[in-house]
């Protein structure tokens, strides 16, 4: 694990012949991500952080929770400082904002004004505010290309890759043997 020290995809431009791929992979991608939410939920709940994960054992890490938009707006600045993000990336020298969303049922990124959005409280839980949603909207402001489908290959890739330099090893080895058990391909 690399320390942090240092949803809709990309817009078109008007007039752009460029045409965003078909979304796909969205359904496998959301699928794949409730489950391995899932699996750190339970973690957290029982105390009990090593799960079978298709004949391997994982000891997985601690996910990350933030209390506010102002947390996940460190949480995210201090990501896309990383200097192997800002090496992998050059997104990454783009700044982002983050706001509240109304309504809770997803977290989403802006691309037209590099906003992450995340709703705050949905009942008594703060769903969205966690480092694997955090994560997966950053992967989306890292793309480098519009037309990339946004939940396509080259977005899976990019987003196992965030979770494995910032969570872990095992996080992504759990992200990644989920998604293929989904279906999800990844570029």
């Amino acid at each position: 694990m690399r320390p942090l020290s240092g949803v809709a995809g990309r817009a078109v431009s008007p007039g752009s012949s460029e045409r965003p791929r078909r979304d796909s992979q969205r359904a496998k991608v959301y699928d794949g991500e409730q489950l391995v939410r899932g699996v750190f939920d339970r973690a957290d709940e029982f105390g009990h952080r090593t799960v079978d994960v298709y004949g391997s054992q994982l000891t997985l890490p601690v996910e990350r929770r933030f209390a506010s938009v102002e947390s996940v707006q460190t949480y995210a600045d201090k990501v896309l400082a990383l200097n192997w993000v800002r090496a992998q990336w050059e997104r990454a020298a783009v700044s982002i904002r983050v706001r509240a969303r109304n309504g809770a049922a997803a977290a989403h990124y802006e691309p037209e004004n590099a906003v992450l959005a995340v709703p705050l409280h949905t009942g008594s839980t703060a769903w969205a505010l966690r480092e694997l949603v955090v994560l997966h909207e950053l992967a989306h402001h890292l793309s480098p290309d519009s037309a990339q489908a946004p939940h396509g290959p080259e977005f899976c890739s990019r987003y196992v890759e965030l979770v494995d330099g910032v969570i872990g090893a095992e996080a992504a080895l759990l992200i990644r043997t989920t998604f293929a058990g989904c279906g999800v391909r990844f570029g």
